[in-house]
């Protein structure tokens, strides 16, 4: 209950914070135009509170508290006194009516450099791209434990979220990568990893995992936490104890000691449990025992527990001085642009699936997270998803911005304005095409919920 509490307050926290910004660029750039503004809504509905000022605009605040408009003197909405056409936005030059409708993607792509900025000066705290565990093709590739990556086909990454991203695209587009790793004695090595060869209809979610990669901030350290009274361990492990191999096999995390454990159980018989122990490492002979798991199934026990939750320790820290950080700031920004501009181009070629478009549920879903882990990480989620909000409200569809600049455009190639009736038409083909991207979206969020 706590988490669909938090959920809720963070998405309006941010979509009324990004939307009203968004806005605020259609105001102020339609306002140095000469264009009259009747009210300026933060919300949808029923005003709970407003004010004019001088000029006549309305300022409210409504019942609704996602999104927000503006809204323009016009006289194809509403009668315009024949003193006030000259600042009715319909009597604007094309040109102005182009800079009022790109204000506001242009203010979500300049808070997005903004808000990075800051996050940038503040410090953003992350988990380093160094593997944990290497099996398969990436252990044939040559990655190993504690290799920590650089760059995935020339292109840097210090995160563990830039390399995932950035093995993730390679899989969709079905081609190999070349890793440049840094291995634990600080030597500089190359490897290929042929994610070219992961089946077809893989889960995109897992590239990682399914190429044979294990983050190390992914693996939980198998610490021994407990003890079960009367079980293999008792007398033989303690609390505090880090099992650091099973039977020779090294172990890096809880994952693989409960997966060894059950192995040296079929195979029967006792098997050697190094552990690191005050500092002093120790070789203890146990026998797994049959036992249950927490849903009655049958399993190789030892009787040894480990914590519930696991909280990985930040190893990377991303910090620059304010005027650097315009730089950097910038940089990310178009990254970041790039990389979504090149998921929307594999969703419509269909080399990406229809499950990377989500709503609002994931939108709140993330944003409560982001906002648990720290100013920093809801920092770096509100940039991306006010540069979302850029990129979608670009999109050439009637009824977004995007839709009104690629009328404008027409009517300026053409010499004059568009027919109602081609606008109304445009209308209808724009709520359709929306009502479909948002019904997709809510099946994606609702799917997500469904435990698999």
């Amino acid at each position: 209950m706590t988490d669909f509490i938090g959920s809720v307050w963070w998405m309006i926290v941010s979509l009324g914070l990004l939307v009203t910004f968004h806005e605020f660029g259609h105001y102020w750039v339609g306002r140095l135009c000469g264009v009259k503004v009747l009210r300026f809504s933060v919300g949808f509905g029923r005003p709970l509170w407003s004010r004019r000022d001088r000029h006549g605009t309305e300022f409210a605040i409504a019942a609704i508290p996602l999104g927000g408009y503006v809204k323009f003197l016009d006289e194809r909405e509403v009668e315009v006194h024949p003193h006030e056409r000259g600042q009715a936005f319909n009597h604007k030059t094309v040109w102005q009516r182009i800079a009022i409708v790109a204000a506001g993607p242009i203010a979500n792509l300049l808070l997005c450099i903004l808000l990075l900025w800051a996050m940038f000066v503040i410090g953003k705290q992350d988990y380093s791209a160094t593997v944990g565990r290497a099996t398969g093709m990436a252990a044939t590739a040559g990655l190993g434990s504690g290799d920590r990556l650089l760059s995935v086909d020339g292109r840097d990454v210090i995160t563990l979220g830039e390399a995932s991203m950035a093995l993730t695209a390679a899989a969709m587009d079905r081609r190999d990568v070349t890793l440049e790793v840094l291995d634990p004695a600080d030597q500089l090595r190359s490897h290929t990893l042929p994610l070219s060869q992961l089946p077809a209809g893989f889960d995109e979610r897992r590239v990682p995992i399914l190429a044979g990669v294990y983050w190390r901030a992914w693996l939980q350290p198998p610490l021994v936490d407990n003890i079960v009274k009367g079980s293999a361990a008792e007398g033989h492990l303690q609390t505090g104890d880090l099992i650091v191999a099973i039977d020779g096999q090294r172990i890096d995390s809880v994952e693989q000691a409960i997966s060894e454990v059950g192995s040296l159980g079929r195979r029967g018989g006792p098997a050697m449990i190094e552990v690191l122990r005050g500092g002093e490492r120790l070789a203890l002979e146990i026998t797994p025992r049959q036992g249950k798991d927490g849903k009655g199934q049958p399993t190789w026990q030892i009787g040894a527990g480990f914590a519930q939750s696991y909280s990985p320790a930040y190893d990377t820290l991303l910090k620059f001085g304010p005027l650097q950080s315009v730089t950097v700031a910038v940089r990310e920004t178009g990254r970041m642009a790039a990389d979504s501009l090149a998921m929307m181009g594999r969703i419509v070629t269909g080399k990406a699936s229809l499950q990377n478009v989500s709503g609002p549920v994931t939108i709140a879903r993330v944003a409560n997270i982001s906002a648990k882990r720290g100013v920093d990480w809801f920092i770096q989620f509100l940039a991306l998803l006010s540069l979302s909000l850029c990129i979608i409200n670009l999109l050439p569809i009637p009824i977004l911005d995007g839709g009104h600049l690629l009328y404008y455009l027409i009517e300026l190639v053409k010499g004059s304005p568009l027919s109602e009736r081609a606008v109304a038409a445009g209308q209808y083909i724009g709520l359709a095409l929306l009502a479909g991207l948002m019904g997709l979206a809510f099946y994606n969020d609702i799917l997500g919920l469904v435990p698999r």
